[in-house]
């Protein structure tokens, strides 16, 4: 067993033992923890020579961004970090100048990968929102598993494991199109595959709908709590729904101390669906979670709260 492997087999197995891991997603709401970007308007008025050292400079500058991210995680006790899916803006054209420059790029990728093992922090993604794997469009379907494709390149640049400890997470997408979204699914190459989980959602696909697409395409649910209140109406975290399907997302990982689930809350009500500031409510089955990211507008300050009471109760 390499030294890689050997740290992230001693992570998991601390994971047993402790409380649930509080994720920060993407950035802070303060200054230490940001990425830049470039537009593509802009990207195209520029000379070949221009792109190629703008797209490098900027690679390079969010490297050291990232690490700055694992080093805030570490000083912050966090162990769950959601990379931005901006990390690497416009490594996926046609002209292939940021996917080659990546690819120059590898050994630094490759020790960040190496010191978020050594720190046991778990890094995950969620592309974004124009991944649609069950639309009727194939162009749409097509375009979306290129941009998961990118994806799961940085993540094997990033030398981090093909299974959902390193996972890629996604929603259904178009509502009714459950044999669509497990036949592309099964057809996906391993690079994605081995790593993709879906969500469930507060419109197009309930808890127990993309259950059945999880089971029959052998990936894992990422339950996300608020969803499943919003979705069906409900006015309690402890629903006896909420931990029904708690327990059976649980089901569908391999192994399931690496479950991992999502929470918000309202902004201005129960069933609101924006996101609040802060998380001031937690379904009581949450307790048996072993990795939770906290999806709400303060990030590390919600997280900071959300310690302050929650974890310290009985």
């Amino acid at each position: 067993m390499s030294t890689i492997d050997s740290k992230l087999s001693n992570a998991k197995q601390l994971q047993k033992s402790a409380l649930p891991h509080l994720g920060l997603v993407c950035i802070t709401v303060s200054k230490e923890v940001r990425f830049r970007t470039i537009t593509l308007k802009r990207y195209s008025q520029m000379s070949l020579e221009q792109r190629e050292a703008t797209l490098r400079e900027l690679y390079q500058d969010n490297l050291q961004r990232l690490h700055k991210a694992l080093s805030f995680c570490e000083e912050n006790n966090l162990q769950l970090y959601r990379m931005t899916s901006a990390l690497f803006p416009l490594s996926d054209l046609e002209d292939r100048i940021g996917e080659n420059i990546l690819e120059e790029m590898s050994p630094d990728l490759r020790k960040i990968g190496q010191r978020a093992v050594e720190l046991n922090i778990r890094m995950v993604l969620h592309p974004d929102q124009f991944v649609v794997l069950s639309s009727d469009n194939p162009q749409v379907v097509e375009t979306s598993i290129k941009i998961l494709e990118r994806h799961a390149r940085t993540l094997d640049l990033l030398g981090l494991p093909r299974s959902s400890w390193s996972l890629m997470n996604i929603h259904g997408g178009k509502s009714q199109r459950v044999d669509q979204l497990v036949q592309v699914i099964s057809k996906l190459p391993e690079s994605i595959k081995s790593r993709l989980t879906l969500e469930n959602d507060e419109n197009a696909y309930s808890a127990s709908e993309i259950l059945e697409v999880c089971k029959r395409a052998n990936i894992p649910l990422v339950f996300d709590a608020h969803h499943q209140i919003c979705h069906e109406k409900l006015d309690s975290y402890d629903d006896p729904s909420v931990a029904e399907m708690f327990y059976a997302a649980r089901e569908t990982w391999a192994n399931p101390d690496w479950q991992l689930v999502h929470i918000s809350n309202g902004e201005e009500a129960f069933n609101d669906r924006k996101h609040s500031e802060l998380i001031t409510d937690m379904p009581s089955v949450y307790r048996e979670a072993p990795w939770i990211e906290i999806e709400a507008k303060r990030k590390e300050e919600a997280i900071a709260y959300l310690r302050s009471w929650w974890l310290l109760e009985n």
